[in-house]
């Protein structure tokens, strides 16, 4: 009797073990394969693209030596350094002041600012070009102030502050919100003041963030073609000529050459901030106790206006671009006006681009974050196959180290290749898809990774004790009390997706052109206004959503997430 009894539990332990074995080994599989054809082989087709001595070819080691020796080659290569470095050295001390402000002061309304200070990342970047122009442009509303045009050096500057400026802001906001309370207080035993508490403490603990966000705004700006395009005028840069060999002049080739040489800056960044973060070690020990800033009027006060100003310059940089977007005809007719949001009668993609670009924006929000999300679980919960599981590491981390640029061209040698059974996808809104998962794949992926990493692996432990499937575990266990962390996920695939153009504006067609590249599109003909509310669009449907996501996430959030809360009469 017992014999039989015994017989359907084995049978059912088999079944999950079965299963377990599918959704793991199947799982990582799986995402080895999409990660090889979303990542490595885009990236091999360029190098092969840009070292091809066949017809048609980037012409091999000769044209390589011939672009890299040529007078015009040093001088957009000059021009870049000079601006991203520029660009670094104005933005980095600026964010680090604001993060501070956030993270060691009492300045009121924290929210609203680190609100504000965000804005940028809900615009593409050639908004911020555009709001130039109409503020300090040949008939800007402060074209007085300037003593030469916005057109240039300095255009592309102040451009790309803007537009890299949050990035910055959220590397050091984290560094700075690690502190350990004991350490300031014994500075303060000791009589030290707070400049030497600063010195001691403080930059120790955040200048490995400082580097990380000084290779990041280089990496941004070095590649970025958004704002040149529309402000840079005679002053050209690296990306802008990429961008013109590839789309405007067919000249594939050298756009693949151009993009290997902005890949080693790329590489050069990652490759150094991984190799400090191994030397910094931990920021803060288990028994690290919470820093709590001391009150300080004259602090507080000196904080509160660097802050007020910067938020000031972002609201009128952005407010500037609304508004151009509503006046009838700029600047000889500023009555107030929806022309400009009529697409269909413009040139550039209209509505049907918008259309497009909210069809991405959600495909890739939900496809990508339970890709990445369930990715990473495999990756962290499941100690099996480690030599997968390195494989896999290696490649999440790949895309952090390519600009979009470069992985939009790469798309374009792999997927236009002949004989590519994959060419099917090519034009289509499938690959825009698979490329914006890819090309922020590493971020989204932290974000999941860290979450993971915080739950203990005695749930894993658990589960199989139980006999329970693990598939089963993870959707009814992890998925919830990682609700947050995958919400964010969402909400950041989402807004890049809307904002995206150095990847995406190689791949699209006629049929899925986006709102981003629409925006490009409208500027080169012309038409600053219809870019100008274009831009404004996605900038209200990236915050509107984010907002939307956040407040409807909170009903989610209490019902997933009761374990968290306190027990009445505790």
């Amino acid at each position: 009797m017992a014999a039989v009894m015994t017989l359907p539990i084995a049978r059912q332990v088999s079944r999950a073990q079965m299963g377990d074995r599918i959704f793991v080994v199947g799982g990582k599989l799986l995402w080895l394969f999409l990660l090889g054809v979303a990542v490595l082989l885009p990236l091999l087709a360029i190098f092969w693209r840009g070292f091809s001595s066949e017809a048609g070819q980037g012409g091999g080691w000769v044209a390589a030596r011939e672009l890299v020796t040529s007078d015009n080659f040093h001088w957009l290569l000059g021009n870049s350094l000079k601006v991203s470095l520029s660009v670094a050295a104005i933005v980095v001390p600026l964010a680090y002041l604001f993060a501070y402000a956030l993270q060691r002061t009492l300045i009121p309304g924290k929210a609203i600012w680190r609100g504000l200070s965000l804005l940028p990342l809900m615009a593409p970047s050639m908004l911020p070009g555009i709001a130039l122009v109409y503020l300090f442009g040949n008939q800007g509303m402060l074209r007085g102030l300037l003593s030469d045009n916005i057109y240039g050096f300095w255009g592309i500057v102040l451009g790309e502050v803007i537009y890299t400026f949050p990035h910055a802001l959220m590397i050091l906001l984290s560094a700075l919100s690690l502190a350990d309370a004991r350490l300031f207080d014994a500075a303060s035993s000791m009589g030290a003041s707070p400049a030497r508490a600063f010195r001691s403490i403080t930059w120790p603990a955040t200048r490995q963030a400082v580097f990380a966000a000084l290779c990041l705004v280089f990496t941004l700006t070095i590649t970025d073609f958004g704002v040149p395009v529309v402000v840079g005028g005679d002053y050209q840069v690296l990306a802008l000529e990429a961008y013109k060999a590839v789309v405007g002049q067919q000249q594939f080739g050298r756009g693949a050459l151009i993009g290997m040489v902005l890949l080693l800056p790329a590489l050069f960044s990652f490759g150094m901030d991984t190799w400090l973060r191994r030397r910094h070690g931990d920021a803060m020990s288990g028994r690290a106790q919470v820093f709590q800033p001391a009150p300080s009027r004259l602090r507080d006060g000196c904080y509160l206006v660097i802050v007020m100003l910067i938020c000031a310059a972002l609201l009128l940089v952005f407010g500037m671009a609304v508004y151009s977007s509503l006046v009838k005809f700029w600047p000889y007719n500023l009555a107030l006006s929806l022309n400009h949001y009529q697409f269909e009668d413009t040139a550039g993609g209209g509505w049907l681009a918008y259309r497009n670009s909210l069809t991405m924006a959600l495909c890739t929000a939900l496809v990508g974050s339970v890709l990445i999300f369930t990715g990473a679980y495999l990756m962290e919960k499941t100690k099996s196959q480690k030599g997968l599981n390195l494989a896999l590491r290696m490649l999440s981390f790949v895309p952090m180290a390519v600009p979009g640029l470069v992985l939009g061209l790469g798309y374009v040698f792999f997927f236009n290749l002949n004989g590519n059974p994959l060419h099917v996808f090519y034009g289509s809104m499938t690959l825009l898809v698979v490329c914006t998962i890819a090309h922020y794949l590493t971020t989204a992926q932290m974000t999941a990774t860290t979450a993971l990493r915080q739950l203990d692996a005695e749930f894993e432990a658990a589960a199989l004790s139980l006999k329970a499937p693990l598939y089963r575990h993870y959707l009814r266990v992890t998925v919830p009390i990682c609700l947050p962390a995958l919400l964010d996920i969402v909400r950041y695939l989402f807004v890049s997706a809307m904002t995206t153009v150095s990847a995406a504006i190689f791949l699209y067609s006629p049929d899925t052109i986006l709102a981003a590249v629409a925006v490009l599109n409208m500027d080169d003909a012309g038409n600053v206004g219809g870019a100008a509310a274009m831009s404004t669009l996605i900038l209200f449907t990236s915050a509107g959503v984010s907002l939307l996501l956040a407040w409807a996430s909170r009903g989610l959030l209490r019902r997933s997430q009761a374990w968290r809360q306190i027990a009445p009469g505790q």
